[in-house]
């Protein structure tokens, strides 16, 4: 099957949300071009179709299953871009709202800039990479739910924000730079891995999984016990060599979890070196 692109070019900068739900390869597949134009929109409260907010250029008129979505421009009030593809491509070259890749199956999702908050919410497989900054709750399970993200790999090369991987059940999630607090909580499965700094609080009440530190964590909660000390620890096929002090909790919740915290970048959890078995 033939490669298809197409790009949407916003019309206008959105002063409300966007529902962009429909913009997806698997919607957009077989379809011809006409018929993507007319898929339906929520601008706020009012329903538009495709054509009325972007400008469609396209290479072919044949869409196929290798498709990709290209948005061009600042579509940070577009929510839900992505959700549920199983495949194809988007690429949004600019900052991206929030909801980004919802409920993914697969497939591959490029963000240029910064996306907002519940990136990969519920994400099931596929590939999620933002090149900015990403915001709270990058992983995690809807309000009320303990389905949190169950497979795929999201990649962020600056700092994300707080709660990342809550109710996580698999999958990897991995920020570059700072993460904010709480992250892992309630997690069951799956590894996240922070090439920065913590603001703490990690793996709140988890049962399972682990979370590597590279860089500063102002303290590890009281319900977690000292183990042991590593001198390396691997992620997927990354084997990453700097030694790290192995924590395993939650204890309130009698988790097994495993917490792989920088020795040299945090020498303030040197008093848990006394708990250790010579």
């Amino acid at each position: 099957m033939c490669k298809e692109l197409i790009s949407l070019f916003p019309r206008y900068s959105f002063n409300v949300p966007v529902d962009a739900g429909n913009i997806t390869p698997d919607l957009f597949a077989k379809k011809s071009i006409d018929r993507i134009k007319t898929l339906h929109l929520w601008e706020g409260n009012r329903k538009r179709v495709l054509n009325d907010l972007f400008k469609v250029d396209y290479e072919e008129d044949t869409p196929s299953e290798n498709l990709t979505i290209r948005l061009v421009g600042d579509v940070s009030k577009l929510k839900k871009i992505g959700a549920k593809m199983s495949s194809g491509r988007v690429v949004v070259e600019g900052n991206a709202g929030m909801r980004l890749g919802e409920e993914m199956r697969g497939g591959s999702i490029t963000v240029t800039g910064n996306a907002d908050s519940w990136t990969g919410m519920m994400m099931k497989g596929g590939r999620i990479e933002i090149m900015g900054n990403a915001g709270d709750y990058v992983g995690t399970a809807y309000r009320g739910s303990t389905e949190g993200m169950k497979g795929g790999t999201i990649i962020i090369q600056g700092n994300a924000g707080s709660e990342v991987g809550c109710f996580m059940r698999n999958g990897l999630i991995k920020a570059h730079g700072n993460i904010g607090s709480l992250a892992g909580i309630h997690m069951r499965d799956g590894a996240i891995l922070v090439g920065g700094n913590s603001d703490g609080r990690l793996g709140a009440e988890m049962l399972g999984g682990r979370i590597i530190v590279l860089g500063h964590v102002p303290s590890i909660l009281p319900t977690f016990s000292v183990d042991s000390v590593r001198k390396s620890v691997r992620v997927g096929d990354e084997t990453i060599l700097s030694p790290f002090y192995m924590f395993t909790g939650d204890g309130v919740e009698s988790g097994e979890g495993r917490l792989y915290v920088s020795q040299a970048k945090n020498p303030h959890l040197q008093v848990y070196e006394k708990f250790l078995v010579q």
